[in-house]
């Protein structure tokens, strides 16, 4: 067993209905069992692969709200969950996690929110000082997205879903060199992306969902490296072929 915080994750679909949208998702629904080696897991693959519903799944199965924050963030604003997380059991390894967040990029103005009402009495001088220096309502869309993801220092468990969605290239290379160093110092990390920038970070391991499986997939054999290096290296020709087909 190696020192991960999650190890892998078996699912039980006796426990899902059949007629549950789930069993329409080809990579989800030949799913059974998955292992996990490394402390950052991409799930990379084109849009409705399947990559958002196991890691809400996962994330809600180890206890976290569904629109995301701490595991001590309890609230809920639109039940869309679905219950993919009632068949999935996680195998957790020997060490437990001293903090521990999910990150939802389409509902995070409701989390800031909440963190607002979370303050309590702390003073917010003391209380924004993680954050930047203000509250996430006071810095553009992706300040408060990076101000977010730069708070996190304990040695923890992360689900992050595409949180690469407000922020600037240069910003990513900011979260890449963030999550690389929390990583190795301990973190485990599931994030869900489409960013070439952040799919390039070392010692991970990318999962694709594209194919109707979950499998490994070196990151030069992934959709959105191969696109972005496609339209970089040969935009001309592409542009042109591109609007003469539309």
């Amino acid at each position: 067993m190696n020192s991960l915080f999650i190890q892998g994750i078996h699912l039980d679909w006796n426990a899902v209905e059949h007629s549950s949208y789930l069993h329409g998702i080809p990579a989800i629904k030949g799913l059974c069992d998955l292992s996990f080696q490394r402390n950052i897991t991409f799930f990379a693959g084109e849009n409705g692969t399947g990559k958002s519903t196991l890691l809400e799944a996962m994330a809600v199965a180890y206890g976290f709200n569904p629109e995301g924050g701490t595991l001590n963030y309890r609230f809920s604003t639109f039940e869309d969950v679905s219950e993919l997380h009632r068949a999935l059991r996680i195998t957790k390894g020997f060490r437990r996690p001293a903090f521990g967040y999910f990150f939802r990029a389409e509902s995070f103005f409701t989390v800031a929110s909440k963190t607002e009402e979370y303050r309590d009495s702390t003073p917010k001088e003391i209380y924004y000082a993680r954050y930047g220096g203000k509250s996430f309502h006071e810095q553009s869309h992706g300040e408060s997205f990076l101000s977010a993801f730069l708070s996190f220092n304990q040695k923890g468990l992360y689900f992050m879903d595409e949180p690469e969605a407000a922020l600037s290239p240069q910003k990513q290379l900011t979260l890449f060199i963030h999550i690389t160093r929390m990583a190795r110092e301990g973190s485990q990390f599931f994030i869900a992306t489409h960013s070439p920038i952040l799919l390039g970070i070392p010692e991970s391991e990318i999962l694709s969902f594209d194919g109707g499986i979950i499998k490994p997939c070196p990151y030069e054999e992934t959709e959105s490296f191969q696109i972005t290096e496609m339209f970089i290296n040969c935009r001309e020709t592409l542009m042109k072929r591109l609007l003469e087909e539309d």
